[in-house]
């Protein structure tokens, strides 16, 4: 959560090479719907994210991968790839939407290099000798803390 103003903020982090993270701001409810899959909490009834994940299940379409494509104005894009026998396709998502089905279908996700050059952040502090010090988690938690406390959606414009 973004203390400022209170909004979730999604945080794509690389996996590799300089674990630069996207921060993107998203609703409350997708928020809610990333927390319950990533967390495995299963609703009694399903909800739109796993009414997708359902449809595209019983119409034989796989998530080949998510990606985060680009920044417009304020407004990030991304798309699902889609692949059904050797037919493929792509389709225009909210970030927040493909990851929360992205999640639940256990698909991989990605960030463009043009994207993570552009807006993507590094978290760790250098040491005085000018090399990354590994820093306790509690340090790198409240560091991104004052980042978040720092920004407001309105600075992620091009």
């Amino acid at each position: 959560m973004d203390l400022q103003s209170n909004t979730p903020v999604l945080l794509l982090q690389e996996t590799d090479g300089e674990k630069r993270t996207l921060p993107i701001f998203i609703g409350p409810p997708e928020a809610q719907a990333i927390a319950y899959a990533l967390e495995g909490i299963a609703m009694p009834r399903p909800m739109t994210h796993d009414l997708m994940r359902d449809l595209l299940v019983s119409l034989d379409v796989e998530i080949e991968r998510v990606v985060i494509t680009e920044l417009r104005a304020t407004t990030y894009i991304a798309e699902l790839q889609l692949r059904r026998g050797a037919d493929r396709s792509v389709v225009s998502s909210r970030p927040s939407d493909a990851v929360a089905v992205a999640v639940r279908t256990g698909s991989p996700l990605f960030v463009s290099d043009e994207l993570m050059d552009a807006e993507g952040i590094l978290l760790a502090i250098d040491g005085p000798d000018g090399e990354d010090d590994s820093m306790p988690p509690e340090e790198l938690v409240g560091q991104f803390r004052e980042f978040l406390d720092s920004i407001k959606p309105e600075d992620f414009s091009s």
